[in-house]
């Protein structure tokens, strides 16, 4: 008969009552009934479980106490400490086996279980290493390549922009500009559907696209569109097209800023022959080289993209584009997003 101290029963009976974990109030449970003198046979058929079940609980409790019945994960504990873990996470994330010596691109298991050796005097299997990697959140995965910009030039340009905007006249004004592509065939995006039946969004075939260049006004927020010729591309005739729009639109102001990125379209010769006979009135002024984040325009397009052609379901180009520019005119005008810039003194 197994007999328990007065702490052991007290401490089985809050376990039994109260805690939160179903499986350790069970085992709880059959070492109560134990101690109570219940026979085998009672406790198999009133818990519904088998005697080597009972056994097994039974001979943890005798073995290790009250510890035996958490369950803990069995073999052998981590016996280098998590300060390994952190030594291997540096090397990972913050180095490159060049640094080492090593005529390598990239980290592997052997690589890192090598340089423990050789290094800390840790001899280690490349599994153990990869079960580390894991214990310091690190996955194995395929990298997404991104273009690194100059980041001295970046600040440069950045600081360049932000005294233009600071020190700009009342009669003067600045947009950013960019263009976008409309596709029939849809960008795919998040949805709500019923689990396991994956939805579907029919796709017209032939793929159609008409491209828009756009500005936003730094003072107002106010975008300004300019629809480009069927079959026409992202060109300087349409850069162009949409300056002419500009010097329209906003003819208040006797000079125009126009920011945007170094695209081939914006510094072609026929611009460049534009911008001279317009000097005076239109100026542009380029980005940092691969900095999107800095263009505010390119915030709207998101928008656009995620309200209307994310999924949608337009039969023909006309439709999608009449949906769009209604969204735009909606929407306008629009805040600037972003803290890179000044905010405009006054709309």
């Amino acid at each position: 008969m197994l007999s328990l101290s007065t702490t052991q029963r007290d401490e089985l009976l809050a376990i039994y009552r109260k805690d939160s974990d179903p499986e350790l109030r069970f085992r709880a449970h059959i070492i109560l009934l134990l101690a109570d003198g219940h026979p085998w046979d009672n406790i198999e058929s009133m818990l519904f479980c088998s005697s080597r079940t009972v056994d097994r609980w039974l001979k943890r409790f005798q073995a290790e106490g009250l510890e035996g019945l958490t369950g803990r994960k069995r073999g052998r504990p981590f016996r280098l400490g998590f300060g390994w873990v952190a030594i291997l996470v540096n090397w990972v994330t913050t180095t490159t086996p060049s640094d080492f010596g090593f005529l390598r691109s990239r980290w592997s298991c052997v690589l890192l279980a090598l340089l423990l050796r050789e290094r800390e005097g840790v001899r280690v299997s490349r599994e153990t290493v990869r079960r580390w990697l894991h214990r310091g959140h690190l996955v194995c995965r395929r990298p997404r390549p991104t273009l690194k910009p100059d980041e001295d030039e970046r600040q440069v340009k950045l600081a360049e922009l932000r005294k233009l905007l600071e020190e700009l006249p009342e009669d003067e004004t600045a947009v950013w500009q960019d263009e976008v592509e409309v596709h029939t065939n849809p960008k795919i995006g998040r949805m709500w559907m019923f689990k396991g039946r994956q939805a579907k969004v029919e796709t017209p075939g032939t793929n159609k696209k008409r491209h828009i260049s756009g500005s936003i006004h730094w003072r107002t927020g106010q975008v300004f569109v300019t629809e480009a010729a069927p079959k026409q591309g992202r060109d300087g005739a349409l850069f162009i097209k949409h300056l002419d729009d500009l010097r329209r639109r906003l003819r208040r102001y006797r000079k125009i800023h126009v920011i945007c990125d170094n695209a081939g379209s914006h510094t072609s010769l026929e611009v460049i022959q534009y911008l001279w006979k317009h000097e005076g009135r239109i100026e542009v002024h380029l980005l940092p080289a691969y900095s999107p984040d800095l263009n505010p325009i390119e915030r709207v397009w998101w928008h656009l993209h995620e309200n209307i052609t994310r999924n949608h379901r337009c039969k023909d180009l006309e439709e999608l584009l009449d949906r769009v520019f209604t969204w735009l005119g909606q929407a306008n005008p629009f805040q600037i997003e972003g803290s890179a810039y000044p905010k405009a003194r006054a709309a």
